[in-house]
């Protein structure tokens, strides 16, 4: 994960918050994922919340404005992300989501509420498990783990932005709805008893990714977009709001879905 996080080292402080359209600094957009913390947090009174990557500290800032009497932990592994976290209150932490102990948050006795945001495709297709587990291995039975993940209702459309995603060499991978509903299922996380389906999630708003955005954030060349727009074009044509192609290059969505668990 953190070579893929160093790759992106070119729009890390403050240059992220006007990355896609200003998508991850925007209130609206994060306002589904954060009151789905907030509810968690009152259901079940952590001690400290922690943002598993998560960057800027924006999330928790839009948190504690609401409300928490939760200590607040931002946990990452890019320096210019922690750099830029302003907000009195959030303690930033420097860490991979991987590595993540819960020693490094919380007191002997003390409860934790895990949460993140669009950060499990950096794990690719054989670490997402892992990652999976590994954070359920630090949490106590009961403690609940909340999060806004990309990924997609249909098969071919998540077999699209994983081919796209491929062609711009990242390792980044996007399941499907039924996979990642599996994988924690596996782990050991129990999707909350809500009126959903899958039972515990609910949509959030999608991400446009623009070519010139996405050759902006892996630095890729006109001619790479070129070639990644005409193979995409013969590979799987147009999808409307999955693929779409424009004069100069094309246009992406990612599908995300919120996420409340609980550890079982």
């Amino acid at each position: 994960m953190n070579e893929h996080i160093d790759n992106e080292a070119a729009v890390h402080g403050q240059q992220w918050e006007t990355l896609h359209g200003g998508y991850f600094a925007d209130p609206a957009v994060a306002g589904p994922l954060v009151e789905t913390v907030r509810q968690a947090v009152a259901e079940s009174r952590p001690d400290a919340v922690v943002d598993l990557g998560g960057g800027t500290g924006f999330l928790l800032s839009q948190l504690a404005a609401q409300c928490t009497s939760a200590r607040l932990v931002n946990v990452d592994c890019s320096d210019a992300q922690l750099a830029v976290v302003g907000q009195a209150g959030i303690s930033c932490l420097r860490g991979s989501v991987s590595e993540f102990s819960r020693r490094d948050a919380a007191r002997e006795g003390e409860r934790l509420l895990l949460m993140m945001r669009s950060v499990l495709h950096y794990f690719g297709e054989d670490g997402l498990g892992p990652v999976l587990s590994h954070l359920r291995s630090q949490a106590s039975d009961g403690e609940r783990f909340v999060h806004q993940t990309a990924c997609f209702e249909e098969q071919t459309n998540a077999a699209c932005l994983n081919a796209l995603y491929q062609k711009m060499r990242t390792g980044k991978w996007y399941p499907t709805v039924g996979q990642l509903h599996a994988h924690q299922t596996d782990a050991g996380w129990r999707l909350a008893d809500v009126d959903s389906e899958p039972a515990g999630t609910q949509p959030a708003p999608p991400l446009e990714l623009t070519s010139r955005d996405l050759a902006r954030r892996y630095g890729l060349s006109p001619g790479d977009i070129a070639r990644i727009r005409s193979e995409m074009s013969d590979e799987f044509g147009e999808i409307d709001g999955v693929f779409e192609l424009q004069p100069d290059g094309f246009s992406a969505w990612l599908h995300y879905r919120i996420w409340s668990c609980t550890a079982a």
